[in-house]
């Protein structure tokens, strides 16, 4: 941070928020009004996308280290729903754990976490420790474990993948799942989404997502792995489903 950047927030500490907010809006709403509009929309686009950042990282300090959606949209509920007792889980890009946590203390399900980010997982096993519970570090594109599971989690996983069909007939291959239970954030969820597309603004939640799925996008890349939707929810714009292998005689005839 520059000097002149610290003396500016410096002094801003001691300014009321609700000060600040009003003179951070009149600089916006001042030079928004001074632009054409699709060069307006585009500068309010991007302050949007900053701030939505900051509203992630001050959301997980005021969940002391946990988003507060975990909580919010309760989506967890989807996965400990669709998981039964004694089933062996795999939890691709587990995170901080606390997904596979609530499904081993939840459903009595052995639940194996994975990651790539050796950070996260430190965290998650510092945070939560369940007998039926282990975090293994690994990429999971290339390093899948050689062992079966029933049920395979990829919750906000599939987004980050390029090749989503070759992985997921990779994780079928070599896991030979029961079902999957995937959750993607959804392109149709705000109509700014689209605007900011066509404007060739950043319009991805995370700029890492090599993919944000339409509905029949998703639907169609399962198909296409040789899967079967069994149940589909969409919800604060999101989709979760549980995906099934199609039987042998429908996929040798695809």
């Amino acid at each position: 941070m520059s000097l002149v950047k610290r003396l500016v927030v410096t002094a801003l500490s001691w300014v009321p928020a609700s000060v600040v907010e009003r003179m951070a809006y009149g600089l916006v709403a001042g030079k928004a009004g001074g632009l054409p509009p699709a060069e307006a929309l585009k500068f309010l686009f991007r302050i949007d996308q900053r701030l939505y950042t900051l509203q992630g990282d001050r959301a997980i300090a005021y969940g002391d280290g946990t988003h507060p959606k975990h909580r919010l949209i309760q989506y967890h509920d989807f996965f400990t729903a669709n998981i039964r007792e004694g089933e062996r889980v795999l939890d691709v890009g587990c995170g901080i754990g606390v997904v596979a946590y609530d499904v081993a203390r939840h459903t009595g399900a052995a639940v194996t976490g994975i990651d790539l980010d050796a950070k996260k997982l430190a965290q998650a096993k510092r945070r939560y420790a369940h007998p039926k519970l282990t975090f293994v570090h690994g990429d999971a594109l290339i390093d899948l474990p050689e062992e079966r599971f029933d049920a395979v989690i990829l919750s906000n996983m599939l987004e980050h993948v390029e090749d989503r069909v070759g992985f997921l007939r990779r994780l079928l291959a070599r896991l030979q799942p029961k079902r999957l239970l995937v959750r993607v954030p959804l392109f149709e969820r705000d109509w700014r989404v689209a605007l900011k597309q066509e404007l060739g603004v950043e319009y991805r939640l995370d700029p890492t997502h090599c993919i944000e799925h339409r509905l029949e996008d998703i639907i169609g890349e399962l198909e296409q792995a040789g899967l079967v939707v069994q149940q589909s929810l969409v919800r604060w714009g999101e989709l979760w489903a549980v995906a099934a292998p199609a039987p042998a005689e429908a996929v040798a005839h695809v």
